[in-house]
């Protein structure tokens, strides 16, 4: 159900819920809304439409300005112009209209365009109507509406699948394997039966389900293995982070995998029959089978030791790491943004992208990790954890876990 922005009045009263008018709309003072808080839908429905009018919504394309818009929807350019310039000077961002955008037009039976309604999200719209002077335009906001849902599924395939079966989103999906992806490998380790719940905060305007915010608590069980993740925010800086209910960090020093949701096609092996030289040889890497594009991603804070072409590995970066490692990322089809040897990268930083370039029989990365110089398995070593809870919060962090994952199991048992 989509809302409708007022078209003709919007009241000028202070509001205790914390918005004011200002410049004939609605402004909030708090930009933090409680999970807790109830709705505050700051809108005014205008009347419908009078006999002799008619509304009709705006084939918004990719590219479009307003004015192309409107104007292949049937107004005159001038008029177009100049609602346009009333929109972007009362503070609509218009280099951003997108075909996702709500824009419908009031016109006369006569063919004179009389209000405009333009909503570029569920929570922001404007109206646009005419003046004696000219345009003038009302801005009404939507408060979000912060609820807590249950998200709880089974592997059969992968887990976007399982996570959309279960009436998620895929990006939660993303967000479910970020929490966990330095102590499981959503790559080589998802398998049939695998489980997973969570609890996410679900967004809503007028009672309408909009999207999914954060997560709050997230458990993943894999062959008897239980994945718990607590959300929690660090009163001494106010970051937050995952952990486990123990307080210690989910976010190791290290990724398990430099690419997400792909498949090993080769795994770490001393003795390793070459697909292209020939005879039996090792095969110190993991080979993460992807379409040529897939972007690459450092799997640790770090110096760019190397980058470019490198023989047989074809395009290649090499990072160095603190505690003596480096890792390789090989056949690469090109090199990230900025990607130059002596500069530094962060984890997660995209720095190439899959390719097949070197000695490689089809497009797939070939990661390799040296400890003081020696190859070593990347999915059996034991990296750096992270930051745990500090002793001073450790006690407020209990309390907060142990009531999340109650809630959690509570209300998803497996």
């Amino acid at each position: 159900m989509r809302r409708r922005i007022v078209l003709l009045t919007l009241l000028a009263i202070e509001l205790g819920a914390g918005a004011v008018l200002y410049r004939g709309g609605w402004l909030s003072r708090s930009p933090v809304v409680p999970a807790v808080a109830p709705p505050a839908t700051i809108v005014a429905e205008p009347p419908m439409p009078k006999p002799g009018t008619r509304v009709k919504a705006v084939d918004v394309r990719r590219g479009d300005t307003l004015v192309r818009a409107l104007e292949r929807g049937g107004m005159q350019r001038d008029t177009s112009a100049g609602i346009a310039a009333a929109l972007a000077a009362s503070g609509a961002n218009l280099r951003k209209l997108s075909p996702r955008h709500t824009l419908e037009v009031t016109w006369t039976l006569d063919g004179r365009p009389i209000a405009l309604r333009y909503e570029p999200s569920p929570w922001l719209g404007y109206a646009v109507i005419p003046t004696d002077g000219g345009w003038e335009v009302r801005r009404a906001e939507t408060r979000p509406d912060v609820r807590v849902d249950v998200v709880a599924g089974e592997v059969t395939r992968s887990l976007f699948e399982a996570v959309e079966q279960a009436g998620g989103a895929a990006q939660l999906a993303v967000d479910l394997a970020e929490i966990f992806e330095s102590d499981f490998d959503f790559t080589a380790d998802t398998r049939a039966g695998d489980r997973f719940r969570l609890l996410v905060e679900t967004r809503f305007a007028n009672d309408t389900f909009v999207d999914y915010g954060r997560i709050l608590v997230a458990q993943y069980v894999s062959d008897g293995r239980v994945l718990t993740g607590v959300r929690f925010e660090r009163a001494a800086d106010g970051r937050r982070a995952f952990y486990d209910p123990d307080g210690r960090s989910l976010r190791k020093s290290f990724l398990k995998s430099p690419l997400e949701f792909t498949r090993i096609t080769s795994r770490f092996t001393w003795a390793r029959p070459h697909p292209i030289l020939g005879g039996v040889r090792p095969h110190l890497a993991i080979d993460y089978g992807a379409p040529t594009g897939t972007p690459v991603r450092a799997v640790a804070d770090g110096r760019i030791g190397a980058a470019g072409w490198a023989g047989g590995n074809g395009i290649s970066v090499t990072l160095r790491h603190r505690s003596g490692y480096e890792t390789m990322y090989n056949h690469l089809s090109r090199l990230g943004p900025g990607i130059r040897p002596g500069g530094r990268v962060a984890q997660r930083q995209v720095i190439g992208y899959v390719g097949a370039t070197g000695l490689a029989t089809g497009p797939h990365l070939d990661y390799r990790v040296a400890k003081n110089g020696r190859f070593v398995n990347p999915l059996g070593e034991k990296f750096i954890p992270g930051e745990p809870i500090a002793a001073a919060e450790r006690g407020a962090f209990t309390a907060h876990a142990r009531e999340l994952v109650r809630r959690l199991e509570d209300t998803a048992p497996f």
